[in-house]
């Protein structure tokens, strides 16, 4: 796939980002270069690969979750708030 004037345009567009007329030839050259990349993965032969591979043994080690908490965190948290109750921050209810 070769990135152009008008794809470089319609990504413009869909991005929601304005590139300076300066600035579109280098990005374009810069956005074929990628997709070039990416093209070549297509020629890797993965057949025979297991797509849940992991460098890992035994799966994702986790870590135990326990609760706990900071006073001191609460406290320096709470300095800059306008109101607050008990370790919380008080709200103007929205909800009737």
């Amino acid at each position: 796939m070769k990135v152009d004037m008008q794809t470089l345009e319609k990504l413009e567009k869909l991005s929601m980002v304005e590139i300076k007329n300066e600035e579109k030839e280098n990005m374009i050259e810069n956005l074929s270069e990628i997709v070039d990349f990416v093209e070549n993965l297509n020629e890797l032969d993965l057949k025979n690969s297991d797509a849940s591979f992991t460098m890992l043994n035994g799966g994702t080690p986790f870590r135990d979750d326990i609760p706990s908490v900071n006073h001191e965190v609460i406290e320096i948290i709470l300095q800059n708030a306008p109101k607050k109750e008990s370790g919380f921050f008080v709200v103007p209810k929205i909800i009737e």
